[in-house]
């Protein structure tokens, strides 16, 4: 093939591609726009996820009729005219690619009038052609409609996220902007129906309670500008709101970072936040944080990347030490000392079910599972989805279950031995059972034992398109933030398969009416929190996935604790159930449930060889 020079259309769409991945990309460099037009409030609609319709308006400086052709014109841009100018750089935007790129792949209509002008301009673009210019009347400023994006670059259509998923990005991004600019007015709206919307107060805790929800910013810190280390460094101020260490999340994608107001992506500074909790926080567990890092411009090159999403600093190590300095005083400073949640042996909502005769003591977390007297050949049938409660006594004698007596013809059990006989021996350090077996000595882990036995006595039930008995529950409310309610409320039928009720209460708040019977004793607000993590970290394809980790969450969260004394016959019964699950040597994650000293190893170890 011969070489040429390629056509200004392939040429855009190529250019646009590095530009606009997404309908979010689309809302990010509108956002923009209107920001360094200097406007006070910014409205997004969107329509089918973004790729129907994305419109932008705002209420900013607007475009001189005479330029709104020219501003669709690739390298069009009034942020600078020299090189030397990058190195000032005040403007989120700078290049001038933004509406070239939009309108290549789109049908493009603007609307704008500039604030000296008395008659504004609307002008039409489809796939980067100009196909009408006329004057129009108008409000101060500009209105952005980008109907059926993609549609003369299927390539790129085809690699879109589903609907849901590409809305949750728009939410996110709008958030972050709200967060960056809390004197601005955002408001979003999706499918019709408003989704976010920020009240332009100026302080950006405003924008936190809107963003995370009240319940979740009780618990975060305020950060402040710490004193420079050192005169011959730039002047770096990091201040915003970081979360107390009791206050975590599973992984790092809520620490959220701005550098002069834009929205970066920077591993360093992410671990210097992540540093700044050593030792206060469990490992593997990840704060919440929005921090605004302020600088000199000719400090930071904006330069680096398609999108700006990344940014090189001169002088990184000081503004790693700033953000780590910053957060470590704050969280020493001001970090509350978590609080007990109310009586341990009670559920948080309050009251107890009428469960008849109690044992002499309080039951803790999971503990009813096990006091009952257990049939070895039904591994996963628990006292919660049991109508006698008189189940939850121990055994009346060792005679009452004979663990060798497995009887044949009709009465074989459904599932067979898949472990030795044990013997339990006894509990060490109240996290492992000590048993004993025809092959040596075993150790077991009864948290993981126990979720192991939860998880398919839980996915037997499904397999048997059996409902899930539910626990019912006094009216109680639990509020996410405006992206993870939505997540929730695209996943409420697969949360009921596994026997959550939730209703949607207001804008981002749901009304749990039961939970799976297996959390009867777990405060819902605790449980729910839990489930949407999972749901944020998102999973493979297909809804057998989806509802395999949100079942392997539920068994975590209402299996035995390590740390949990045990009786003699809460040990044997968690033995004898294990003994018959089809996979009894890993819990649902991978971990092993059990170790084995055979007893050669013994003899060895004592020098009996």
């Amino acid at each position: 093939m011969p070489i040429q020079i390629l056509s200004d259309t392939v040429a855009a769409q190529i250019a646009a591609g590095e530009v606009i991945e997404r309908p979010a990309s689309v809302v990010k460099e509108l956002i923009e726009n209107a920001l360094d037009a200097g406007g006070g409030s910014i409205t997004v609609e969107i329509e089918n996820g973004g790729r129907r319709l994305i419109r932008v308006s705002d209420d900013g400086s607007g475009i001189a009729a005479g330029e709104a052709v020219v501003a669709f014109a690739r390298h069009a841009t009034s942020k600078l005219r020299t090189v030397e100018d990058l190195d000032r750089i005040r403007t989120l935007g700078f290049r001038g690619e933004a509406l070239a790129s939009i309108a290549a792949v789109s049908l493009t209509l603007m609307v704008t009038r500039h604030r000296d002008a008395a008659i504004g301009a609307e002008v039409a673009f489809e796939g980067g052609h100009l196909v009408s210019e006329r004057p129009a009347g108008a409000p101060i400023g500009t209105v952005i409609s980008v109907e059926n994006l993609f549609f003369n670059t299927p390539a790129r259509l085809k690699f879109l996220k589903s609907e849901s998923t590409e809305r949750r990005h728009i939410l996110q991004l709008i958030t972050q902007y709200a967060m960056a600019y809390p004197s601005v007015r955002f408001r979003l709206l999706q499918e019709g129906r408003e989704q976010f919307h920020s009240t332009a107060s100026g302080d950006l805790a405003d924008v936190l309670v809107e963003a995370f929800g009240l319940e979740v910013f009780r618990d975060m810190i305020e950060v402040s500008p710490q004193p420079l280390n050192r005169p011959d460094l730039p002047p770096i101020e990091v201040y915003g709101f970081t979360s107390a260490p009791a206050l975590n999340r599973s992984n790092r994608s809520q620490i959220v970072l701005f550098v002069n107001g834009r929205v970066i992506a920077d591993q360093s500074l992410s671990y210097a936040v992540i540093q700044a909790y050593h030792t206060l926080m469990p490992q593997g567990r990840y704060p919440l944080a929005v921090l605004l890092i302020t600088l000199p411009p000719e400090e930071v090159d904006v330069n680096v990347h398609p999108t700006k999403a990344e940014v090189r600093f001169r002088h990184a190590d000081a503004v790693f030490a700033a953000v780590q300095r910053a957060v470590r005083r704050a969280v020493m400073d001001q970090a509350p000392i978590p609080p007990v949640q109310g009586d341990p042996y009670q559920p948080a909502w309050g009251g107890r079910p009428d469960w008849g005769e109690l044992p002499p003591r309080p039951m803790v977390a999971g503990e009813q599972q096990l006091r009952m007297e257990l049939e070895s050949l039904a591994p996963g049938r628990f006292g919660h989805q049991r109508d006698d409660r008189t189940q939850f006594r121990p055994p009346d004698s060792a005679s009452s279950f004979d663990p060798a007596a497995i009887p044949a013809g009709l009465g074989r059990p459904t599932r067979p031995r898949t472990l030795p006989i044990l013997r339990v021996i006894g509990q060490v350090g109240a996290m492992y059972i000590v048993a004993e077996g025809p092959a040596g000595l075993y150790l077991i882990d009864q948290h993981a034992a126990h979720e192991r036995i939860l998880y398919e006595q839980f996915m037997e039930r499904q397999a048997a398109m059996q409902p899930v008995t539910q626990h019912t529950l006094p009216v109680t409310t639990v509020e996410f933030s405006p992206a993870v309610a939505r997540l929730v409320e695209e996943n409420l039928g697969v949360l009921a398969k596994l026997g959550f009720d939730l209703e949607l209460f207001g804008a981002h708040a749901f009304r749990v009416r039961a939970v799976p019977v297996l959390l009867a004793d777990q405060d819902p607000h605790d449980i729910l929190r839990l489930v949407a993590e999972d749901l944020e970290s998102g999973v493979g394809p297909g809804e057998t996935a989806l509802e395999d980790k949100l079942t392997r969450r539920v068994c975590k969260a209402a299996a035995v604790k390590a740390g949990q004394t045990l009786s003699f016959d809460e040990m044997q019964g968690l033995i004898q159930q294990l003994e018959r699950c089809e996979s009894p040597r890993t819990c649902p994650h991978g971990r092993p449930t059990m170790l084995h000293i055979s007893g050669d190893e013994l003899a060895r170890q004592f020098g009996r060889e």
